[in-house]
């Protein structure tokens, strides 16, 4: 029955589902005691990881019950990486700062930077002066940086040796630094210290331990800056499909790697973010909120679609007093849906063009052109067809019942649906590319805001077509 609505529950769904029902089961048993009991036999016997995607059906207490519960430091650990903002800091409000510490101490640089930007500014200062100075300096380094550029998703804990080193001094580098996750690629610097290469692990493997880096290295093709937006990160690693980036500076100097699991949560990241500011609102169900937070991100979008219905219905009312309006009023909702339809089409493969890349400046004007085209070809195809049927309709079923002429009433509907789709079909084209222009993320030109105009819009358009074609085809009963 699911599958038939969409709703497929996957294996990971199914084990969540379970494991709620399991906390939930604890948690309200009548004994304090006994629920200390059952959560600490759940969290021993769970994946952290799942653990940490299913408390988020919890009420906050309940969430800090099962991390206080965890077996030990390493699962605490992927528990907060894995869960969500609400829980972190929800744990952060019960945890000494030397419980923070601890966790910091036991997780890498770049997964640190994400956990501390739930707590204060303060906070974080004193819990960075109580771990080891240098962790904490690498911190400080990633955390400096812009939330979406590369400098904040790279990690600067990476494996990088001199072109004269030998396989053999790298291998041992390797095997005496465990901490370091071992990407798929080992770095190469010359004497300057700039980039210059890299090795894949398996050159280092099939190759003899006294033979020198420089001969197995291959050159890096892409690299980017640590101000480099993400975005661009992105789509420069699904083009060229890259499992590690290097991030240099200004002097070439290697600063830090993004790896590709980074990539993929900051592709997560931009996808939610894009679905929200369509949607109008950042709301995550996955996370329990009070019905007027969740009110309050609604609401702002809301109010430009309040505002855009009550200045179409003012333009409407002006036109009431006209023989003609009585029946040129059924069809709004008509011209609205199809109009708001075809704009939202438009936005929408425009948007995910620009986020691909797939529209750039020098083919912006083609890319344009062509939607239009496609806009107008619909407008003109379901225009025809909507006329000629509300012709047929009132020509041969309710001839002699209307004050205008059927060929004057297929000529206000077809017309005005036409004029409404290219109104709606030029507003979902070019909205992106302003909205871009004013560094506003073209995303939001596929929400509320555009919904809102084309509404407007094609709803005058078509009442002025309506009046334009009521004066020639109008006729006293």
């Amino acid at each position: 029955m699911d599958e038939e609505f969409g709703l497929i529950e996957s294996k990971t769904t199914q084990k969540d589902d379970a494991l709620n029902e399991q906390l939930e089961y604890a948690l309200h048993q009548p004994s304090s005691s006994f629920i200390f009991h059952e959560i600490a036999k759940i969290a021993s016997e769970h994946d952290p990881i799942d653990l940490a995607h299913t408390v988020s059906r919890l009420p906050l207490d309940a969430r800090v019950l099962v991390y206080e519960n965890l077996p030990d430091v390493e699962a605490k650990v992927i528990f907060m990486i894995h869960t969500g903002r609400q829980t972190r800091a929800a744990v952060y409000a019960q945890l000494k700062d030397s419980e923070i510490q601890e966790l910091l101490q036991n997780m890498a640089p770049d997964e640190a930077v994400s956990l501390l930007d739930d707590l204060s500014d303060r906070r974080m200062k004193r819990v960075l002066e109580g771990i080891d100075p240098v962790k904490a300096e690498r911190i400080r380094a990633l955390a400096q940086h812009d939330r979406h550029t590369a400098g904040r998703i790279m990690t600067n804990e990476f494996f990088a040796f001199p072109m004269e080193a030998s396989i053999g001094r790298v291998a041992a580098a390797i095997r005496e630094n465990p901490g370091i996750d071992l990407e798929r690629r080992v770095f190469v610097l010359n004497d300057r210290g700039e980039l210059t290469g890299f090795a894949p692990i398996r050159a280092l493997i099939v190759n003899p331990a006294f033979l020198p880096i420089r001969q197995v290295m291959r050159p890096v093709l892409h690299q980017v800056q640590p101000d480099t937006h993400r975005d661009e990160v992105v789509e420069l690693v699904e083009r060229y499909k890259i499992s590690t980036l290097p991030v240099v500076d200004d002097e070439g100097k290697l600063l830090g790697i993004i790896p590709d699991e980074r990539i993929v949560e900051a592709m997560e990241d931009m996808a939610d973010e894009t679905i929200a500011s369509m949607a109008g609102t950042a709301e995550d169900l996955s996370q329990p909120q009070p019905v007027w937070k969740r009110f309050l991100w609604r609401a702002p979008w809301l109010v430009v679609t309040l505002f855009a219905g009550l200045l179409t219905a003012g333009a409407l009312s002006y036109f009431r007093e006209s023989n003609w309006f009585a029946f040129v009023a059924l069809f709004v909702p008509l011209i609205a849906g199809m109009s708001g339809n075809v704009g939202i089409q438009c936005s929408t493969v425009v948007v995910r063009a620009i986020s691909n890349g797939e529209i750039s400046l020098g083919n912006a004007r083609e890319a344009v052109g062509e939607e239009l085209r496609v806009g107008g070809t619909i407008a003109l195809l379901f225009g025809s067809i909507c006329g000629l049927v509300v012709y047929g309709l009132n020509r041969f079923l309710h001839q002699g019942e209307s004050s205008i002429h059927p060929l004057g009433i297929g000529l206000v509907v077809g017309v005005g649906l036409f004029g409404a789709c290219m109104i709606a079909a030029c507003i979902g084209t070019l909205a992106p590319f302003v909205f871009a222009r004013l560094r506003i993320d073209p995303a939001i030109a596929s929400g509320p805001i555009v919904t809102a105009c084309n509404d407007v819009l094609s709803t005058l358009m078509y009442i002025w077509i309506a009046k334009l074609v009521g004066q020639f085809f109008f006729v006293s009963l």
